[in-house]
């Protein structure tokens, strides 16, 4: 009997699976990764630093304060007796005697510039001038609100929506800031300070005063 030869693979078969393999190509893993969290940062409404930061500053009294009676929790993360004491508690003891001297010294010198400013602010008059510019015309000044933190420009737009007529902030003689109303509206911008009206308000009535500034006859 003849000896039987070994077929060979077809050559299309050969080639079709060299270029099968040869054109594969390795995929790379993709990875994804997770936006890390935008860190938020609590504001004291007293200093407005960040809370961490209010003990630098020189109202820390009433910043806790504020802090105890809006954010309780907020209050206790910094300043419970279990907080103040992990704060201190790897400072030695002559640092911590150190630390708690500079805090009550630096509270009382806080405290007695707040003290100035309030009784100065209680003491600031708040002027309101009728001016004669002719007979038959006059304007209002007011001088001395910015004293009580108001806004002169807001008071101004608030003057001139309620009597309907112009109003604006500008300099008087002494180059101080002060809000002019067109008109004779002295004693109805008393009663508006005296029920606090809108922005004028926080202004004790028996400092404020009403003038009369008329024009001078000029002699023949």
């Amino acid at each position: 009997m003849g000896k039987k030869r070994a077929q060979s693979p077809p050559a299309a078969a050969a080639s079709t699976e060299g270029a099968s393999s040869s054109s594969a190509q390795p995929v790379e893993a993709v990875v994804v990764r997770e936006a890390t969290p935008a860190v938020g940062v609590f504001y004291c409404a007293v200093c407005t630093f960040p809370l961490e930061y209010c003990e630098f500053g020189s109202s820390l009294t009433r910043c806790k304060e504020w802090l105890k009676d809006e954010h309780p929790a907020k209050f206790d993360k910094y300043y419970s007796d279990e907080a103040l004491q992990t704060k201190i508690g790897t400072l030695s003891l002559e640092a911590q005697a150190k630390l708690e001297k500079d805090t009550a010294k630096k509270e009382a010198k806080a405290e007695a510039k707040a003290d100035a400013a309030l009784k100065k602010k209680l003491a600031s008059p708040v002027i309101i001038k009728r001016i004669e510019r002719t007979k038959r015309k006059h304007v209002t000044a007011i001088h001395g609100l910015e004293a009580f933190s108001i806004d002169l420009k807001k008071a101004a737009k608030q003057l001139a929506g309620r009597f309907a007529t112009g109003a604006s902030v500008s300099k008087n003689a002494q180059g101080l800031d002060e809000v002019v109303v067109q008109g004779d509206v002295s004693d109805e911008i008393y009663e508006m300070l005296e029920k606090g009206e809108g922005v004028l308000k926080g202004v004790p009535i028996a400092n404020v005063e009403i003038v009369e500034d008329k024009k001078k006859k000029v002699e023949s």
